[in-house]
């Protein structure tokens, strides 16, 4: 995530105007901007709040309401954990326990070298694989407190131009 393109005002700009005029405008807004900057930038939320004729304190609202919405840049790695009913049933809760120690996080937060970033999702669609977690863009189930070690061993090995 860290090749994630630096942002301006114009690209943020041109973001909101591609969308603006879609009813609902808000959250694709929002969506296209962390798609492309890897977060919102909080110089965004004045220019949509002005794009959009309304306040900034609904549009803030939003991006803190959601938690799939960043405010900062995240890590060169995205690690979500699922917390949904399924997962928790196979030792969800365990494994939650174990990530957190492990990597010296909690939800929301980024590990000091910049590496991951933790994120809770409420389904991952992978139920009947649970306890599922995505890295970036990968699913994987039937997570063990063992096997996540073994995937940050092997996040930590990867060369930055693997990273997806």
């Amino acid at each position: 995530m860290n090749g994630s393109p630096k942002w301006s005002l114009p690209s943020i700009q041109a973001e909101i105007d591609a969308l603006k005029h879609l009813p609902g405008a808000l959250l694709p807004i929002l969506h296209a901007l962390q798609d492309r900057f890897g977060f919102v930038p909080s110089d965004a939320i004045p220019l949509i709040a002005e794009s959009l004729k309304t306040t900034r304190a609904e549009v803030h609202g939003v991006i803190t309401f959601y938690h799939h919405f960043r405010t900062t840049p995240p890590g060169r790695h995205v690690v979500q954990v699922c917390r949904a009913e399924a997962c928790q049933a196979v030792g969800g809760r365990a494994l939650e326990v174990h990530v957190k120690s492990r990597l010296g996080i909690d939800y929301h937060q980024t590990t000091p070298d910049r590496e991951i970033t933790l994120e809770a999702v409420y389904c991952l669609g992978n139920c009947a694989c649970g306890p599922s977690v995505r890295v970036n863009d990968e699913v994987r189930g039937r997570i063990t407190p063992e096997a996540f070690d073994t995937l940050m061993d092997e996040l930590q090995t990867q060369p930055l131009e693997m990273i997806s």
